[in-house]
């Protein structure tokens, strides 16, 4: 069953591949990629089942053993992420076959978005930190190829923002893989993390550990890091900025708790003051930054910076009960974030616009879609009884316990001030009387045309409920993930076997 953890890897990677090769025939490369999705989740999703059922799985492709080999390893919480990525994945593939224009899916738009989910997948199951750095840099080169695909001058000027601030990020990364090779003569993790315990706290490594705060904080949107996003996530078609909102960002979360669970342990840490400051800053200038938007997207887009929040306090209180609601809070995040852009997606095919001021009337015309956009709002906000109100009650709880209550108090206000913005959303684009000016909304393509829009929003919304009501099972696999990630001995034998 250690092929089971090179099968989220190898799915998307013969997909793009196929795709490439089927480039002259649209209708057999949509197919692929849709067939192709479908498996990539199911292996995704088996992986996930079977880590929570036997323990972690660690492959050494090449037979070399670690941690002289390629390390691939699936613990909880990359199988946890593997499989919510998929899932959203697997959405944004259906929602494209008419959610993304003729023009952009002949020009390569389903062989990078497979791309991209490869760099994502790999990610998640690299056991060793330079193969972290090569997975960030395929999703790098995939993402800014299709943030920019189609040409368009606002594209264009969102993407040379993205990719400039997030080159940097891989030149930092990459520095400080050089001065921690150069240190202590690894970079497989868990041998780093033996190795490191042994290292003088305040010399080379702890100074490659703050530079890999600054890398992984710029690719998470972080305060005061974050300006590359809101300047380029609302440009490209919905779609594409579905899937780089609801996974990228959280690749750069999941990095952090990796290196600073694994590596650099935040117990008692100057880091960790550093981080729970980071979170209620990222918290508070994200949702100022919403309530000021005009624009549906660019809403959007600065209420991820928003949430980042929420899931570096939950890092950054370091308790079982904090990296729970983290993990939690990551799921529940991922899947309501990436819906919302695909109501904004559908929205501007009906109307053409996602400017408020030129919408209006959506509820009167369209109640379904007016459901649609209420479901993972509320849930955003933190609303009970839908699954962003257990993430934010989990993290409140975990700091009252432990006596962290300002950054409770931010959390609280924050949520306060998402339900605010995603009020005056629904009121400006679902409930006035739309402008004089404005054609009445028309389905694009048909009823079968927009079906396949609607399909994978209305799955999305199902699991945000789903998760509400049913949160129980989901807090004890996101517990068990805790429990890993305060114990590092776990991933450290299971890599290393004893050596």
């Amino acid at each position: 069953m250690k092929l089971l953890v090179l099968a989220p890897i190898l799915a998307p990677l013969i997909t793009a591949a196929l795709c490439l090769l089927a480039w002259q025939r649209m209708w057999l490369q949509r197919a692929i990629s849709l067939l192709g999705g479908v498996v990539f989740t199911c292996s995704s999703v088996a992986l996930l089942g079977y880590v929570y059922s036997y323990g972690i799985v660690v492959m050494q492709p090449g037979n070399w053993p670690a941690p002289f080999g390629i390390t691939l390893v699936a613990d909880l919480f990359s199988a946890v992420m593997a499989a919510v990525g998929s899932i959203v994945g697997l959405a944004v593939l259906i929602f494209s076959l008419t959610g993304v224009d003729q023009q952009r899916q002949q020009g390569g738009f389903h062989p990078l978005l497979h791309t991209l989910l490869l760099g994502v997948s790999g990610s998640f199951l690299t056991g060793d930190l330079f193969n972290l750095y090569v997975w960030f840099e395929v999703m790098l080169i995939s993402s800014f190829v299709l943030v920019s695909l189609g040409g368009e001058k606002a594209q264009l000027e969102g993407a040379i923002k993205y990719v400039t601030l997030n080159l940097l990020s891989s030149a930092l990364f990459l520095a400080a893989v050089g001065v921690l090779y150069s240190t202590v003569g690894t970079l497989n993790l868990a041998d780093l993390a033996v190795r490191l315990g042994d290292a003088d706290p305040s010399g080379a490594p702890s100074v490659a550990g703050r530079i890999l705060l600054i890398a992984f904080g710029i690719k998470a949107a972080v305060f005061p890091l974050f300006f590359w996003l809101p300047a380029s996530y609302h440009t490209p078609p919905a779609a594409i900025s579905a899937v780089l909102a609801g996974l990228l960002t959280k690749v750069g979360v999941y990095a952090m708790t990796r290196v600073f669970s694994l590596l650099f342990p935040l117990e008692g840490d100057s880091t960790q003051t550093l981080l729970l400051w980071t979170a209620g800053l990222t918290m508070a200038t994200g949702v100022l930054g919403a309530a000021a938007q005009n624009d549906i997207r660019r809403v959007l887009s600065f209420h991820i910076i928003s949430q980042i929040g929420y899931m570096i306090m939950g890092l950054a209180m370091y308790t079982p009960l904090a990296l729970a609601g983290m993990v939690f809070y990551l799921v529940h995040h991922i899947v309501v974030k990436t819906n919302l852009f695909l109501v904004a997606g559908i929205v501007q095919r009906l109307r053409g616009t996602c400017d408020l001021d030129r919408l209006g009337g959506l509820y009167r015309d369209k109640a379904w879609l007016a459901f649609l956009f209420l479901i993972p709002a509320f849930s955003l906000a933190g609303l009970p009884p839908l699954s962003g109100f257990w993430a934010k009650f989990i993290l409140a709880r975990a700091g009252l316990e432990a006596e962290r209550y300002l950054i409770v108090a931010v959390a609280l206000a924050v949520s306060l001030l998402t339900l605010f913005s995603m009020t005056k959303v629904w009121a400006e684009a679902f409930w006035k009387v739309p402008p004089a000016q404005d054609t009445p909304a028309t389905e694009i393509e048909g009823s079968e045309g927009l079906r396949w829009m609607v399909v994978p929003s209305a799955a999305l919304a199902s699991l945000t409920v789903a998760i509400g009501f049913a949160a129980e099972p989901l807090f004890e696999l996101a517990s068990a993930t805790a429990n890993q990630l305060l114990d590092p001995k776990q991933y450290i034998d299971a890599v290393l076997g004893g050596a």
